[in-house]
């Protein structure tokens, strides 16, 4: 995957994304995350054969989907013993997690997840939604947030910055955010009440909306210095990645992740 472009304000740095020679789980990773912070960061993606689908609750045989799930969780088992998801209500709700056993572990109700727990896998589905990965300088304490126009609205970026850097002792300047792979603004077409919720614009129809932006001035706000963003956009190319807006409801789904591996 290439460069990520910079924020509105034009203060972010770049964040490389490679893919992963990976035939099993077809996947692009932060490269710079796991050299500069010791992180796992990345997402799945589409594929071939048909397609890597994670979405449990999709067009695609139950039995094909368990599957690719366990091929996704085989491979990141060595490093990763423990994974943690939720059942995702586009709420600002976000969870900390320590002492988390072995094993696949699904919460109710959540949009974020937040840890400083190594070995443990933070994950969330997505198919248009913006992915935010955030961290700590030193990469001790990290969190994944699932970011819908209804989570933006909500406030689930200051959220998850403000849980992240309280448990952390640290302020948000401290704190890393990368805005990741998502619908794009020339993609997004929304109503005057989801422009007026997000962005607090006074429209009469309807309207094109950049969540990244959204975010991207929202993080600038909470004093976030180091942000980067994806420049992909999921319905734009949708031959990389599932698009629900894309494909009318009919698409997968991808499972953005991100901890600290051990060994």
């Amino acid at each position: 995957m290439s460069n990520a472009t910079g924020t509105a304000a034009g203060a972010a740095r770049i964040a490389a994304e490679e893919d992963l020679a990976d035939r099993m789980v077809p996947r692009a990773e932060l490269a710079e995350w796991r050299d500069r912070f010791g992180l796992e960061a990345g997402l799945t993606v589409r594929g071939g054969n048909g397609g890597f689908s994670l979405g449990l609750l999709t067009e695609d045989p139950v039995g094909q989907v368990m599957g690719r799930w366990r091929a996704f969780l085989h491979a990141v088992r060595p490093h990763f013993p423990a994974f943690q998801m939720s059942r995702q209500v586009h709420s600002a709700s976000v969870a900390w997690h320590e002492q988390v056993g072995p094993g696949w572990h699904m919460a109710e109700e959540i949009d974020g997840h937040a840890t400083r727990q190594g070995g443990l896998l933070l994950g969330v589905t997505v198919a248009d939604c913006i992915p935010i990965y955030l961290t700590t300088r030193d990469g001790a304490a990290f969190a994944l947030l699932h970011a819908g126009w209804r989570g933006v609205a909500a406030g689930i970026l200051e959220r998850g910055v403000g849980l992240l850097a309280s448990r952390a002792g640290v302020g948000a300047a401290d704190v890393a955010v990368h805005l990741g792979v998502g619908i794009c603004g020339a993609c997004y077409e929304v109503g005057p009440e989801v422009a007026r919720a997000v962005e607090g614009r006074d429209e009469r129809g309807a309207s094109r909306l950049d969540l990244r932006d959204a975010l991207a001035g929202r993080a600038l706000r909470l004093g976030v210095r180091e942000l980067t963003r994806s420049p992909h956009c999921t319905a734009c190319s949708r031959d990389r990645f599932f698009s629900h807006r894309g494909s009318a409801g009919r698409d997968g789904r991808m499972v953005a992740y991100l901890g600290r591996p051990l060994g």
